[in-house]
């Protein structure tokens, strides 16, 4: 028996030639950040969306906690938003000591369910969170309806579409997207804020420049602002990688496709696969999440695909589950059953442009021999 010893990667970024060059012209140029490839890329990534602004900044995370102050979330206010996400929407709500109130998720799109959403909102809501969770669309339509401030979070979804046919992140919301290497497109670290209004761009502009106007001297500032720049490094970056975005969002796609024709020559049990578009709405792929069988243990599962040459990951935790969070709110097993379910038994499945249809043909096999010991 011939054994695999190749490690198939949970992601890989796509960099080529184009990257190198734009990059390398900017190390030339001596100008590393606030200079021309910032407004580019900006320019290339509204007009991508169909919106008026954006404003880059070093990582999603910044853009959520900028999006939410434009906004005006303020100490004392509630937020609400879905318990299963990376932690960085809820830790942004925090860090203008607004409070997080979770509503369970619905069980198909695994976003946040509109019905429990409306239960949550109270008088102290100041916003609306929505998370496009592992690049599907969430109905923020549904959620407008309520004429609160939202702030999308955007940064697992860009290609995603609505089923009125409006990108996500065009709807003109603060709509965060991220660009950490496994995303759709990578600036490495990075993140963008699609925006709508003027006047949310001119103070997010300021206030990712610690605070300084555009006509401002650098030693003068007239509000708290933060660091939270993007070089142009990380610009140029950018500007090649949405050039290929198209071709990367169809290898996506492709590779998507291959699991689920792999799974459907075979169906394992109990085996849940992220659920397909539906009613116009069209998934920006970003990772491909399976949720196991009950009766399996998912760490352990993982651990025996490590040992098998396949890296995965548990995708996502509850973030009301998490230490910090029990202990500073109190959160308890129970309160959302849903996303409790969904997080224990969710696993992210090696996935990347480049990833071959043996390559998947290789990792659902281990995934199948590692269920059936």
């Amino acid at each position: 028996m011939t054994v695999e010893t190749e490690t198939i990667p949970l992601a890989k970024p796509v960099i080529g030639p184009k990257e190198e060059a734009l990059v390398l012209e900017v190390l030339r140029s001596g100008q590393l950040s606030l200079g021309p490839r910032l407004a580019a890329f900006e320019q290339a990534f509204a007009a991508r969306l169909g919106v008026e602004h954006a404003a880059a900044v070093s990582s999603g995370t910044a853009g959520l906690h900028l999006a939410l102050r434009a906004v005006g979330v303020e100490e004392g206010d509630e937020v609400v938003t879905s318990p299963l996400s990376f932690v960085a929407s809820s830790n942004a709500i925090l860090y203008e000591r607004a409070t997080p109130v979770f509503a369970d998720i619905d069980p198909v799109t695994l976003n946040l369910d509109v019905d429990a959403a409306a239960a949550a909102i109270t008088e102290r809501t100041r916003a609306l969170l929505p998370v496009h969770i592992f690049g599907y669309p969430a109905d923020t339509p549904a959620l407008e309806a309520h004429g609160l401030p939202i702030v999308e979070d955007a940064c697992e979804a860009l290609g995603a579409f609505h089923a009125d046919g409006l990108p996500v992140g065009g709807r003109g919301h603060p709509a965060v997207f991220g660009f950490y290497a496994n995303k759709q497109i990578t600036t490495g670290e990075g993140g963008l804020i699609a925006l709508g209004d003027q006047r949310h761009k001119v103070r997010i502009d300021s206030e990712r420049n610690q605070g300084r106007a555009p006509d401002m001297g650098w030693l003068d500032h007239d509000r708290l602002g933060f660091n939270y720049r993007l070089s142009d490094v990380a610009c140029a970056l950018g500007i090649a990688q949405l050039g290929r975005l198209d071709a990367m969002l169809a290898d996506r796609a492709r590779v998507a496709d291959a699991y689920r024709a792999a799974f459907a020559a075979d169906p394992v049990e109990d085996l849940t696969l992220p659920c397909e578009d539906r009613g116009g709405e069209r998934r920006g792929w970003f990772v491909f999440v399976v949720q196991l069988p009950h009766r399996v243990d998912r760490d352990a599962t993982i651990r025996a695909l490590a040992a098998r040459g396949i890296q995965s990951k548990p995708y996502l935790p509850a973030i009301h589950l998490m230490s910090f969070y029990r202990e500073r709110f109190g959160f308890r097993e129970g309160q959302f059953p849903i996303c409790e379910d969904v997080a224990a038994r969710s696993i992210a499945l090696p996935f990347f442009p480049a990833m071959t249809e043996g390559q998947v043909a290789r990792v659902v096999r281990e995934l199948r021999a590692v269920l059936g010991a």
